[in-house]
């Protein structure tokens, strides 16, 4: 069943996303070369207890952390821990909290150091993937849509889309329905609608997009071992326009 919010649900939500983007720009200010990804995390596990909110990630069917930091060919789910990020990486941080009942989610793609050419376009193209998803995302529309152009803008540039793992909605949980593939044909599915709040994230892979999981039963990676990026908003449809939620 999908949730429509009403106008007091949303302030909350705004809220709580507001907060995740202030963290995804401090942390941005701290990824560099010989930065571990457990001390992003820390950083993140600090910032919650802050701001008295709960990370939501931490303890979700057992996840161990606050953060999700996935490195060059993983895609999502990567759990932080001592390595060290090296000039020429690109790394996905994933960051979701609940503040007052409501949860906040968003991700994004950094450079560390100087990157190829490669990493920087499929950056770029995933970010820009993102806005013209969102843009697809108003009243009236469908489901589908949002997908299509996701596809449509990482095929064209010489991408490829992950099938395995999608967008959902989100509200009092961080997953919620509808499910939000990043894929597909436009004109299908749920009809969009004012209080929908969503969480659209498309995952781009400079290779294949077939995925492999790892051994910790979490990472998810690509199957060729070529990178991939990651971008996440949580946006709220109104009868006029879309808003995003996630950023300051």
């Amino acid at each position: 069943m999908i949730y429509l919010k009403t106008p007091e649900e949303i302030e909350k939500l705004r809220t709580a996303n507001r907060l995740v983007a202030e963290l995804l720009d401090r942390l941005a200010e701290h990824i560099r070369p010989g930065v571990t990804t457990r001390a992003l995390d820390c950083l993140a596990e600090e910032f919650a207890r802050q701001h008295k909110v709960t990370p939501t990630f931490k303890g979700y069917k057992g996840y161990p952390a606050c953060l999700c930091t996935s490195v060059n060919e993983e895609i999502v789910h990567g759990i932080p821990s001592d390595r060290e990020l090296r000039e020429g990486d690109i790394v996905s941080v994933d960051f979701g909290l609940t503040c007052d009942g409501y949860v906040g989610d968003s991700a994004r793609t950094f450079a560390v150091g100087r990157v190829s050419q490669t990493a920087s376009k499929l950056i770029e193209v995933t970010r820009e993937a993102l806005g013209l998803a969102i843009e697809k995302a108003r009243s009236g529309g469908y489901l589908s849509d949002i997908g299509h152009e996701v596809q449509r803008h990482a095929e064209s540039n010489g991408f490829s889309v992950v099938r395995d793992f999608v967008g959902h909605g989100v509200g009092r949980r961080m997953h919620e329905e509808p499910q939000i593939p990043n894929y597909g044909r436009p004109g299908r599915g749920v009809r969009l609608r004012e209080g929908m709040v969503l969480a659209i994230e498309p995952m781009i892979n400079e290779g294949t997009f077939e995925v492999d999981v790892l051994e910790d039963g979490w990472t998810a990676v690509t199957r060729d071992r070529k990178l991939s990026a990651h971008f996440e908003h949580s946006i709220v449809i109104l009868s006029d326009r879309t808003v995003v939620l996630s950023q300051a």
